[in-house]
């Protein structure tokens, strides 16, 4: 049983997979603050809700008296982590990864209070160590704690060599400066915790040992389970694309509809990891059954939405839902796409005017949405798939367009 409210959150949440030592980390945690870290390369200018176990267990630690460190990994980025990839990425410019950074520190101060504060969160970038490293001093002080023979273990590497799918030198050299990262916040900040996904578990183990190779105090490493739905399908992931955590990349409308779409299976499980509801209100919500499981969805939705995109919006997006599928009328905070009226008047057969706007991403899937009854106009099901859809459509100024039940749009008609 563990004492520290740290990891009695850590577990009762279900963030806790794996680690390096439980009972040595959960007597420091009890008896001290610790600084912990989770590094995040600058691969895009978003993160995804992929990412989002890792922010909600800083922002836990921090909500348990500890300090989180977020480690945006403007060194590492230009090497690019193998772990659970099939090929190298693709590498990216110096200002290319400055550039993504800085739309990266967007989305912590949501969820993290930083400041100068015991417990306040920093954010540091590994660019300042690893970059003014010289080679051969670094081959000699920490290449010569590692062995070929152990690194070709770690999944990160085994599974593309067992593959036979080539792994260049630069991403084999990833885990070093990973392990390096690690003893250097411990020399820098007192670290000494290091969280990840399990995926990277060989990473955080290499740190640990190298830190303890370098005389430094006992470091910890902790890693989460890599969330999937009960489908099996990776998190963060939908068919429509990536769910960003920016909100100029995915509408705060579009990133509630993708919790309250949570599959059954999925709900009490969502609730634990991406909410801060009390567990004994979980547990009620997990019990509900048929139509009333979708109350719990919607507070998962609300919930999630705001620690994400603030109350307001969250509010906004379950207004437009309440608008759009209990009323059928067109919310406010649905996308939108503009056309001139002119294009309009002229008339569009509804499957063009389906696939025009991105309801569809071919003419083909369009004329399947509408011969399968899936289309609608204005929440009236469209005929068929050559349909003219003309002026006498315009309802308000606009036209609504749904694809299925559960996605909508409305076409804003601009005066010529």
């Amino acid at each position: 049983m563990t004492k520290s409210s740290l990891l009695k959150a850590f577990e009762e949440r279900g963030y806790l997979n794996q680690c390096t030592n439980l009972e040595g980390l959960d007597a420091l945690a009890e008896s001290s603050i610790v600084p912990g870290y989770i590094g995040f390369d600058c691969t895009a200018k978003s993160l995804h809700v992929g990412s989002l176990v890792q922010i909600m267990m800083l922002r836990t630690m921090q909500k348990m008296g500890h300090k989180p460190i977020v480690i945006m990994g403007g060194g590492t980025t230009r090497v690019g982590d193998p772990s659970g990839k099939d090929e190298a990425r693709q590498l990216l410019t110096p200002a290319q990864i400055e550039d993504n950074k800085n739309e990266l520190k967007k989305v912590f101060s949501k969820f993290l209070k930083f400041g100068d504060g015991p417990t306040d969160a920093i954010m540091v970038d590994n660019a300042e160590w690893l970059c003014d490293l010289q080679y051969l001093d670094f081959l000699r002080d920490v290449g010569k704690h590692f062995t070929i023979n152990r690194m070709i273990t770690f999944d990160s590497v085994k599974l593309r060599l067992d593959r036979e799918q080539p792994l260049t030198y630069l991403e084999f050299s990833y885990m070093l400066l990973q392990s390096y990262d690690f003893a250097e916040l411990c020399r820098r900040y007192n670290c000494r915790l290091q969280m990840g996904g399990s995926d990277q578990w060989g990473n955080i183990v290499n740190g640990v040992d190298l830190s303890r190779k370098q005389g430094l105090p006992e470091v910890f490493g902790l890693t989460s389970h890599l969330i999937t739905t009960k489908s099996g399908a990776k998190m963060g992931k939908t068919a429509a694309g990536a769910v960003w955590l920016n909100s100029d990349m995915l509408s705060a409308y579009d990133y509630w509809q993708f919790w309250r779409n949570t599959d059954d299976a999925d709900v009490e499980n969502f609730l634990k990891l991406f909410t801060e509801l009390p567990l004994d209100e979980i547990e009620r919500l997990a019990k509900l059954e048929g139509k009333e499981l979708n109350q719990a969805k919607i507070i998962l939705a609300n919930e999630a939405t705001t620690l994400c995109h603030g109350r307001d919006a969250a509010v906004n997006a379950y207004d437009t839902a309440h608008k759009t599928f209990d009323q059928g009328l067109g919310g406010g905070d649905l996308p939108t796409f503009d056309i001139p009226l002119s294009q309009i008047e002229a008339g569009i057969q509804a499957y063009k005017l389906f696939h025009i706007v991105g309801l569809c991403d071919s003419l083909g899937a369009a004329k399947r949405l509408i011969q399968g009854k899936g289309g609608k106009v204005n929440n009236k099901q469209v005929e068929g798939e050559h349909t003219i859809i003309d002026a006498n459509f315009i309802e308000d100024g606009q036209i609504k367009l749904s694809s299925g039940q559960k996605k909508h749009l409305l076409v804003k008609v601009l005066k010529n």
